[in-house]
């Protein structure tokens, strides 16, 4: 418990209580804006379960900071703020390692391991901000990493959300580590044309595994537990594209890796609408217009294909690609298949929009189709250094390490 100001007045931050905060938390979200991307504000609207978005991770607690007046003797209660955290083992680096087999010595790269935080969903009411209820939360939920083994804590705002970076860069000794892109496309109501050069297979959850450990477990942020990411109910699937003609059928996993085409790629596709909603705000009447007059031209005439924008100015559901990869010359149209037939996927599921996110430099970003109106270019992930490393300590101290290509970001913390 934390008892901050006067005797009539007290803010108190302790553990959430679903069985009487649901209502307090889902009023904050409502009044708190959580994201925009230039013109137009996301909102969430948590499907009356606000620990979800953390509730598939490993370890996970939520807060919420409660403010308590008294008043002829009697006390008033109510939410001010919350925040979410949670906790899993990443690949925060690679080492080399010599191995001999066949009585021929060669090299290989090894991951290395971290136990890593993550702050999301901070809110504090407007009506309570700069009173330092969020700096409290933070503390408080930094207690909790350090108790529970994290060596880093990690949190994912936007530049231009100054009042968030100022916190953890200027009051909580967080650093500027990574701007990766936040890449928006939205479901036409037309689907879209898959190349008919390109043979896309769907992977078994084991198979995905297999294939993800053996081509990604080195990539910065990869999961040590990916297996249950893969498992969870709100994974839809992971899907192989490769040029048409290679294979006569699927070969497997196995017979993938020892005889791989030499262009392929691959990603899996998260289920957020059973998680969360979004909302598009801050739009003009004009555009709003524009939108709807793009709907009924596609539905007038719909051979045209018009690339009609979705309603996205009410509560509309998303799909997640993530663990996007691959290799050689056609990667690059290899991922715009993969990126096409997820679209088609969430058109089918009557979702509003596709979101990615991938590293600022990713080669395959040139694949991905998005709307720069709705997207991110640059998202920013800030980090602290809690404690020393568990791992062989040929790393060093990971928030100084310079950025790859590829990041893995986890759909659970999206």
């Amino acid at each position: 418990m934390v008892v901050l100001n006067d005797d009539q007045v007290r803010i108190v931050v302790r553990e959430f209580n679903a069985k009487k905060d649901c209502k307090e938390v889902e009023e904050v979200e409502r009044r708190c804006e959580v994201g925009s991307t230039g013109k137009l504000s996301l909102f969430t609207d948590l499907l009356g379960d606000p620990i979800c978005r953390v509730r598939h991770s490993p370890a996970y607690l939520m807060l919420v900071a409660e403010i308590v007046v008294r008043s002829g003797g009697e006390e008033k209660r109510g939410i001010v703020g919350m925040i979410r955290g949670c906790i899993k083992t990443v690949t925060c680096g690679k080492r080399m390692c010599r191995d001999v087999k066949n009585n021929h010595d060669f090299t290989k790269h090894l991951p290395v391991f971290t136990k890593l935080a993550y702050i999301l969903g901070l809110r504090v009411s407007p009506y309570h901000r700069r009173k330092g209820i969020g700096l409290k939360l933070v503390r408080k939920m930094e207690e909790w990493f350090i108790e529970n083994g994290a060596e880093y804590s990690y949190i994912a705002t936007e530049n231009d959300n100054h009042a968030s970076v100022k916190l953890f860069t200027h009051k909580c000794g967080y650093s500027k580590f990574r701007t990766p892109s936040i890449l928006v496309q939205p479901v036409f109501a037309h689907r879209v044309k898959i190349s008919t050069c390109v043979t896309i297979f769907k992977l078994s959850p084991n198979e995905a595994e297999t294939l993800y450990r053996h081509k990604f477990s080195t990539t910065e942020f990869f999961p040590k537990d990916i297996d249950s990411i893969l498992n969870n109910k709100l994974n839809l699937g992971t899907f192989l594209a490769v040029p048409k003609g290679h294979y006569s059928g699927w070969p497997g996993v196995n017979g993938f890796l020892t005889g791989q085409p030499e262009s392929w790629a691959v990603l899996s596709v998260w289920n957020c609408k059973d998680v969360f909603k979004l909302e598009v705000r801050g739009a003009s009447r004009v555009t709003k217009g524009l939108a709807k007059t793009s709907r009924l031209m596609d539905r007038a005439f719909p051979w045209l294909k018009v690339p009609s924008v979705p309603e996205v100015f009410r509560p509309f559901g998303l799909h997640f690609l993530y663990g996007l990869g691959g290799e050689g010359p056609l990667s690059i149209k290899l991922t715009k298949a993969l990126c096409d037939f997820a679209h088609n996927l969430a058109g089918d599921s009557r979702c509003g929009v596709v979101v990615t996110e991938v590293a600022s430099c990713e080669p395959l970003k040139l694949g991905i189709p998005h709307w720069k109106k709705l997207s991110c270019a640059e998202d920013l992930w800030c980090i602290k250094r809690l404690g020393e490393d568990y791992s062989d300590g040929s790393l060093g101290d990971w928030t100084k390490s310079k950025p790859g290509l590829s990041i893995f970001v986890d759909p659970r913390e999206f």
